[in-house]
């Protein structure tokens, strides 16, 4: 959830400006979305983990969140500055332009209040495929440090007395399994319930 909400906020404000602002702003920003959507996630992942190694839990648990952030960031901005690009067009931000409104202002006060259901039904969509890219780190034992519990972690460790102790791979496996299928019927459902609002988003998270 910490890097759902990370990745939102961060993702929000490029989309934002690079679809309101357009132009060089937009075409530079727009390109690096492009150039990091490209880059293979576990590689720089696990790069980034052994080139900058954190021995406390803390640490540890602070570089997978911002690793799992960060390539999602690209995605959920894209999204949002499609939204923009459309709402930009509309008549409530030609008058709020015409009464002297600031870029900035018409952003805080006009474009985001438009987006809130996008972005809402976005950051949900975004937490399974965190939840999946965690346990991904973890498991290739680069992502949260133990003592600090984690799926992948327990279904690493598991692999080696799969034959004789085969629960220490499954409990793990089904918890892991459940816990990503109800965070997407979560975000499902609250898709449904913003649907008069967020007609334009999406059906599926674009998370790593």
């Amino acid at each position: 959830m910490g890097a759902a909400a990370l990745a939102a906020a961060a993702g929000t404000l490029i989309g934002v400006v690079a679809g309101f602002c357009g132009g060089a702003v937009d075409t530079v920003l727009a390109r690096l979305m492009d150039v990091t959507l490209a880059l293979p996630y576990l590689l720089v992942a696990i790069t980034l983990a052994t080139t900058f190694p954190v021995r406390s839990v803390a640490g540890g648990l602070a570089m997978t969140i911002l690793i799992v952030a960060f390539f999602s960031v690209a995605s959920f901005g894209r999204v949002v500055r499609g939204q923009v690009l459309s709402l930009r067009r509309n008549e409530f931000i030609e008058a709020a332009r015409a009464l002297g409104a600031s870029n900035a202002r018409i952003m805080v006060s006009e474009v985001l209040p438009n987006l809130t259901a996008q972005i809402t039904v976005l950051t949900s969509l975004l937490i399974p495929g965190a939840i999946v890219a965690e346990a991904t780190l973890s498991f290739l034992g680069v992502g949260v440090r133990p003592p600090t519990p984690s799926w992948g972690s327990m279904l690493g460790e598991g692999t080696d007395v799969f034959q004789t102790a085969w629960w220490l791979l499954a409990v793990p496996g089904v918890l892991l399994l459940l816990t990503t299928l109800a965070s997407n019927l979560l975000g499902e459902g609250i898709r449904d319930a913003l649907a008069p609002r967020a007609d334009a988003v999406p059906g599926g998270g674009d998370g790593p």
